[in-house]
């Protein structure tokens, strides 16, 4: 069984960092990342194959985000780095149990963390 918990909702200043946890359990094939403002689809950020780390990011966070894995404590982060005002979103984690390839549409994702407001002000 799955379960996804993430904590955080925080607020940051333009340029600042942030570290998002995504506590997961199970068996599964890969985590994803994703944002979403009000009003707007669901935005994938990237994802991370558990088994072999490897890591893939949308056009729009490369060089600023970065997905890694803490595998004994079965934690995924999400590093944001100069983070932009435009950033600001409900940001969700959510698991793929099922094997094969991953990729960053949400419909690729089963189960889903409750998410977490991150704000950023300018």
């Amino acid at each position: 069984q799955v379960q996804l918990a993430e904590s955080g909702g925080v607020s940051v200043q333009a340029g600042g960092s942030l570290r998002l946890p995504c506590a997961v359990s199970g068996n599964i094939n890969c985590m994803g990342w994703f944002r979403q403002i009000p009003g707007k689809e669901r935005e994938g950020i990237g994802f991370i194959y558990i088994r072999s780390g490897d890591t893939f990011y949308a056009d729009s966070v490369k060089g600023r985000f970065t997905i890694s894995q803490d595998s004994i404590a079965h934690i995924v982060y999400l590093q944001m780095d100069s983070l932009k005002p435009e950033d600001t979103a409900m940001y969700y984690c959510a698991s793929r149990s099922v094997w094969g390839s991953c990729g960053i549409q949400p419909t690729h994702f089963q189960n889903w963390g409750q998410g977490t407001q991150v704000n950023v002000s300018s």
